[in-house]
């Protein structure tokens, strides 16, 4: 059995500017790069696990998602981080996109996305972590049965005046 860490995207790996979905618009967050660079190291699974509710509500594409989606992986490879696998949700019930205006259960807080990758990659999940920026990542990481659940809050803007 393998060791994962999921990872929420916006506002985990990178700064959550609202529906990032072009290259202009995303920034890694400081020292994210390092953090995947020692987990690998450490021999575990990195998985992406993000609800992308933008493409139902038809401010962007599947495909903007995917090409933007490349091009991190593409980044990510310079540093020899290997993302092992993506999973998003694009699904809102509010969508203004009929074929993603659906009840899903890959939709965090619902664990669909971490149990499909557990099952595909025999994912040992007492073993593995999920690391996210909302309550939604937690208890998606709990209803997969992860072990241990990481609330980071890097992705956060600093609203502080100076």
């Amino acid at each position: 059995m393998k060791n994962a860490i999921f990872i929420d995207r916006d506002g985990t790996i990178n700064v959550d500017n609202h529906y990032v979905h072009n290259i202009s618009e995303f920034y890694f967050i400081d020292n994210v790069i390092n953090a995947m660079i020692e987990l690998k190291k450490m021999n575990f699974f990195l998985i992406i696990v993000t609800n992308q509710s933008g493409i139902a509500q038809g401010l962007f594409t599947q495909k903007e998602f995917m090409s933007l989606t490349r091009w991190m992986i593409s980044y990510l490879q310079l540093y020899c981080i290997h993302i092992n696998a993506i999973y998003f949700c694009p699904h809102h019930l509010q969508g203004t996109v009929k074929q993603f205006r659906q009840n899903c259960l890959c939709r965090k807080p619902k664990p669909g996305m971490l149990l499909d990758a557990k099952k595909r990659f025999n994912i040992n999940m007492d073993a593995s972590y999920m690391v996210g920026d909302t309550a939604n990542d937690m208890l998606a990481g709990q209803l997969a049965g992860i072990g241990t659940n990481v609330l980071v809050r890097s992705g956060k803007k600093n609203n502080k005046k100076s």
